[in-house]
């Protein structure tokens, strides 16, 4: 079975938000990239965890130890979702954004004034705040453009940016305003060429095709479970090295060791049930709809090799969805999208799209499309710097429309179709 009509309806079929009604309606989501809804395994586990498991950690009794054991199945089917050496790579937190502010404290020990760090506008602000609170430690900061054209980045900008006194390169997988897949790898060749980190944000690129922090060679990478169908969890991956060397801020009966030592206060374990069983549901995918294997999925290597396909299978989906959406789109007198637009561009972006109408404001329009059961994100999206870019942050920032892999060509339809009415 390959992941097309068919497959994606067996899987909506285990994603109970999808089946609400309103008004005799049912509701079609496309806010993911502001969280996407939670498949039913991860609704069982975290209840099964409050029931079989809830406790506090590193316990000798039997519920503690229970609560251990997930953590640590939840770390390792992370380190296998990311591809990374070791268990104790994964640093597992709050969200995403506290993260980076930990990791970004910790590298500020290190730097100070003649030390360069580069961001680029195209990013989530998550990305970029943590890295010019710095400056107050004398760090210079260089800031990289993109094209507001197709709002990809100016990689000619980029390779002048980075220079011996750069430090670190924080820098976007996906950009969670447009959609445009970044040339992280050319990016990571760079820096390292002049001996400077790279830390990676994940967090819109997560749901949409597999990643490998090996093959990227990058240093620190961060994404969230609650993109990828899951709870309320962030996620940073570091070198084993870096993490270890680096100074954390933390109680002193904490741990001295990765990941513990930026681990701090107790954890959100039902969250991390979540998330070994949202990891669990996409190497699912792999098994029934790419070309997983059945007999090793209990296996680490399997684990791997079912949440590629899985994920493959996903990325190859949604691409053909995205296709049709832009295609519409463009159709539409009225409506403006921006970034990469062109078929043949579609292996650049992921399937969010970002619109503005010449006849309503933004807001305006996310009303209207709920009130036909239709749910966008509009606004900036925290992604500040990329909307004032623009041109749009002082006039409602955008539209964004955010597919993923069980949306419909049907729901797609249904939204060109409303969307049709309101520009004609």
């Amino acid at each position: 079975m390959t992941l097309d009509h068919a497959g994606v309806e067996v899987l909506r079929a285990e994603f109970p938000a999808l089946w609400e009604m309103h008004q005799d309606r049912p509701l079609i989501f496309f806010d993911g990239p502001g969280g996407t809804q939670v498949h039913r395994s991860v609704i069982d586990a975290m209840g099964q965890y409050f029931e079989k498991s809830n406790s506090n950690a590193h316990g000798v009794f039997l519920h503690s130890r229970r609560t251990d054991e997930i953590t640590y199945l939840a770390r390792t089917a992370v380190m296998k979702f990311l591809n990374a050496s070791r268990p104790e790579e994964i640093v597992l937190g709050p969200n995403m954004t506290t993260l980076t502010f930990r990791v970004s404290q910790a590298i500020g020990e290190r730097l100070g004034p003649g030390d360069e760090v580069v961001v680029t506008r195209l990013d989530h602000d998550a990305n970029i705040s943590p890295w010019t609170a710095l400056q107050r430690r004398g760090v210079a900061i260089q800031w990289v453009d993109f094209n507001p054209a197709d709002c990809t980045l100016d990689m000619t900008a980029v390779a002048q940016a980075i220079t011996k006194r750069t430090k670190l390169v924080a820098m976007g997988y996906a950009s969670n305003a447009v959609g445009t897949i970044n040339d992280v790898r050319t990016v990571v060749e760079l820096a390292r060429s002049v001996g400077a980190w790279t830390f990676v944000d994940a967090v819109h690129y997560a749901p949409h095709g597999p990643i490998d922090v090996s093959a990227m060679d990058c240093d620190f990478l961060v994404c969230s479970a609650y993109k990828f169908f899951g709870p309320h969890v962030g996620i940073l991956y570091g070198r084993y090295h870096l993490l270890d060397d680096l100074p954390a801020m933390k109680v002193l009966p904490a741990g001295n060791e990765p990941p513990e030592k930026f681990e701090t206060g107790t954890h959100n374990f039902e969250g991390i049930s979540g998330t070994l069983a949202a990891i669990d549901y996409l190497a699912s995918v792999g098994q029934r709809f790419g070309d997983g294997d059945s007999e090793s999925f209990a296996r680490p290597s399997g684990l791997r090799q079912n949440l590629v396909s899985g994920m493959t299978a996903i990325r190859t989906y949604e691409k053909a969805l995205c296709a049709r959406l832009l295609e519409g789109l463009r159709g539409i007198s009225g409506l403006r999208v921006y970034g990469l637009v062109d078929p043949e561009n579609l292996d650049r972006r992921v399937p969010t799209v970002s619109v503005t109408s010449d006849r309503f404001p933004p807001e305006e329009v996310a009303r209207r499309l709920d009130h036909e059961n239709i749910f966008v994100w509009h606004g900036h999206f925290y992604a500040v710097s990329a909307v004032e870019r623009l041109g749009l942050l002082d006039h409602g920032g955008l539209v964004r429309i955010g597919l993923c892999h069980y949306n419909t060509v049907q729901e797609v339809e249904i939204l060109l179709d409303v969307l049709r009415r309101m520009h004609s």
